[in-house]
């Protein structure tokens, strides 16, 4: 058993929160934390209050302004290095906290989660070291000039909210440049997911991080350890990856003490797929992008509109495909699909899934709850879903579900298809599917989402851009991108 889970009095492990290099004795109530494939209670989770808050952003104040500030660049390149190789070196004991925590298949959390999780200290360590800034000569009155250079300072102590759906992956996407710039976080791990960012506590202290650096304060929104965070004074800055509605909470709390805000939001993304596209990559393509993880990323397909000559073909290629997905024990690898995140939100996801039903849809797959023998009976299971036939008007089209589920409509013409895809409050990503590299660059450009993929779909380059347009985000995070949001310019004028 690790530091960070202790045994309980009723034999039930505790999670405790990490603050300033060590598990702290929970002094206020227990939430706990369950494991979706079958309901099965996985931990008991300390939830921060207050005071405890207070605890955490004060180690990291005293964190910033004691060793980890003295610290160059080289050195903390060196120290996120060695973070990623603990992960590395306890793979399987993140592997299982993670596949417990989200009921998603080993084989996707093994692929994805925990090693883009330890690779993003990597790909930051490098970035570090590669950041450049300007230098400018002017002219004086006196002829002898003036030399302006800009330096990076980091922006102090960081707040870092993090999601359910990848949680190792997106807090770490976030941890990384935010510790390699020089800050100190402070994170709070969604309420679904605590246990790899507080088992990350461990691993930090093993690679030397500094006691303060990286803390973990455990609990909820509204009147918990959330809005104790966001709105505490000593934080500099506030990161959250989550639903739109969350984020703007966060940000009018953000704006009491002027903080700058990056936020990764909520997106109905749509998938335009061309008649020339190649069949078969489009039908893969798109599966992944509507099902993987049950649906529940941020990035996914909950729209799919197909070129009329190929719609009916389409459809029915789809429906086949998705009707072999699996259920069942998520480290047997004939597994390929996993349960939503939990009860609640599975009552949230049939509740778009009657919608549907009322508003007159074809319910061309699924629709409903799947039946499950044995252990897997209390789990927060959905069936894979597609519709067809509902107005654009129709809720179901307009509002994100997050689940195994999407729609799919015809179209007639590409300013047709541009129209559909914009359509929308939101801007994360979309994908295109077709063989036409010249109208891929034309539809791609009128586009209105941060990231657009043609003839792909979820392919990133940690160093470029990633955010959402519209009610999708703030900021970009990605490569030099997100050292924008966790420095601070600072220009020095020197009259020669």
């Amino acid at each position: 058993m690790t530091q960070a889970l202790t045994q309980s009095a009723t034999a039930t492990p505790l999670l405790s929160n990490f603050i300033g290099g060590r598990f702290v004795a929970p002094t206020g109530p227990t939430f706990e934390n369950r494991n979706p494939i079958n309901g099965e209670l996985v931990n008991l989770v300390a939830e921060a209050d207050a005071a405890a808050v207070d605890q955490a952003v004060a180690a990291a104040r005293q964190a910033l302004k004691g060793p980890w500030g003295k610290t160059s660049e080289q050195e903390r390149a060196a120290l996120l290095r060695k973070v990623a190789d603990g992960i590395m070196r306890r793979f399987d004991e993140f592997l299982a906290a993670e596949v417990r925590d989200t009921g998603k298949p080993a084989s996707l959390a093994s692929h994805i989660d925990i090693p883009r999780g330890a690779a993003n200290f990597n790909v930051f360590a490098d970035q570090i070291l590669t950041l450049s800034t300007e230098t400018f000569r002017m002219a004086t009155p006196d002829g002898k000039g003036a030399l302006n250079y800009a330096i990076r300072v980091p922006r102090g102590v960081i707040a870092v909210v993090c999601p359910w759906n990848l949680p190792l992956l997106l807090m770490t996407w976030k941890v990384a440049p935010a510790l390699a710039c020089g800050n100190t976080v402070v994170v709070k791990p969604s309420e679904e997911t605590p246990t790899t960012a507080t088992l990350l506590g461990e691993v930090m202290n093993e690679a030397g991080i500094p006691p303060g650096v990286y803390n973990v304060v455990h609990g909820f929104g509204p009147g918990s350890a959330g809005e104790f965070l966001t709105r505490h004074p000593g934080v500099d800055g506030i990161t959250f990856t989550g639903e739109t509605a969350t984020g703007t909470a966060i940000m009018k709390t953000a704006a009491d003490h002027v903080r700058p805000v990056s936020f990764e939001l909520g997106g109905k993304n749509a998938a335009v797929v061309f008649a020339d596209c190649d069949f078969d990559k489009a039908i893969e393509g798109t599966m992944r992008s509507v099902f993987a993880n049950c649906g529940q990323v941020c990035l996914g397909t909950e729209r799919v509109y197909v070129e009329r000559p190929i719609f009916d073909a389409f459809v029915e290629r789809l429906a086949s495909a998705a009707s072999q997905l699996k259920f069942g024990d998520p480290f047997d690898k004939a597994t390929t699909i996993g349960p939503l995140i939990s009860q609640e939100h599975r009552r949230k996801v049939l509740s778009y899934y009657d919608k549907a039903k009322s508003e007159g849809a074809r319910i061309v797959l699924g629709g409903g709850v799947p039946e499950l023998d044995g252990a897997f009976s209390g789990g927060s299971f959905v069936q894979p879903t597609i519709w067809t036939g509902l107005p654009e008007s129709s809720a179901v089209i307009r509002e994100e579900i997050f689940g195994p589920c999407c729609h799919i409509a015809p179209f007639d013409s590409e300013d047709e298809a541009i129209a559909l895809a914009n359509d929308s409050p939101y801007g994360l990503a979309t994908a295109i599917w077709t063989e036409n590299l010249t109208r891929a660059h034309r539809v791609a450009a009128q586009i209105d989402v941060g990231i657009t993929w043609v003839n792909s779909w979820f392919l990133r380059d940690l160093r470029t851009p990633f955010g959402g347009s519209k009610q999708s985000g703030i900021g970009r995070e990605g490569g030099v991108h997100s050292m924008e949001f966790y420095t601070e310019l600072r220009n020095v004028c020197i009259k020669l």
